[in-house]
């Protein structure tokens, strides 16, 4: 089980061959289709799983920090909103919890010997993933839940958001690279592994905040739409 899953990190020139046709992975991504055939918030989450698994996206994570960042801010930001809105039947749970399990998992995985660990270990990756994105989906089924008062679910989109940019500072001004996986495959893409670690750092800083500021501005406008007593 050890190795990189996406493969080894490929170069400039190599990228856009870089496909990933794990058949694994295609049987989950069509059984997921399947389940969610008549649901289109559920396709477009299948979808972006699609992006950040199967397209090259995946083998430039390999050598890329920044790409991960994307990688990343794809699945809990844009993958798991989708995919809990097409879950209505899961228990959306304390709102509180769920921001506080989900913060914890993404700092988590982004402490140097656990990341270092999850690109090295193809198992470890795939616990890295699957509890980066369980987490999200969970903290995003609580907010979106009907019983939800739109004011608790807009500080918590804000609070998600804060908390991801905290961490996106911390990496864009760490003095040195933090993590060994990204040493040396950034250099062929004419980047310095600082310069990586910064870039995804600012990537988590201020561009994750577009899915958090979407998701805010439909829960105000159905917070809206509720004290006209329109349908949201």
């Amino acid at each position: 089980m050890n190795g990189i899953y996406c493969g080894p990190p490929p170069l400039p020139q190599d990228i856009w061959t870089s496909w990933n046709l794990d058949p694994a992975l295609i049987l989950g991504l069509l059984a997921l289709t399947v389940v969610f055939r008549r649901d289109p918030a559920g396709l477009a989450g299948v979808a972006v799983l699609t992006v950040a698994f199967v397209s090259p996206l995946c083998a430039l994570s390999s050598a890329l920090f920044s790409a991960r960042v994307v990688h990343h801010v794809l699945l809990i930001a844009v993958a798991a909103p989708l995919l809990a809105r097409a879950l209505p039947l899961l228990r959306a749970g304390p709102i509180a919890l769920s921001f506080a399990v989900a913060t914890a998992v993404l700092w988590a995985w982004h402490l140097p010997a656990a990341y270092d660990l999850a690109l090295s270990h193809k198992g470890v990756y795939w616990i890295m993933q699957i509890t980066l994105t369980g987490s999200a989906v969970w903290f995003w089924r609580a907010v979106q839940a009907d019983e939800r008062a739109p004011v608790d679910a807009l500080l918590f989109v804000l609070a998600a958001f804060a908390q991801m940019g905290m961490l996106g500072a911390l990496l864009t001004f760490a003095p040195q690279p933090l993590y060994a996986a990204h040493a040396i495959a950034p250099m062929d893409w004419g980047l310095t592994p600082l310069a990586d670690q910064q870039l995804g750092g600012l990537l988590m800083w201020v561009p994750a905040g577009i899915p958090y500021a979407v998701a805010a501005a439909l829960i105000a406008r159905g917070g809206w739409s509720r004290m006209r007593g329109q349908p949201t």
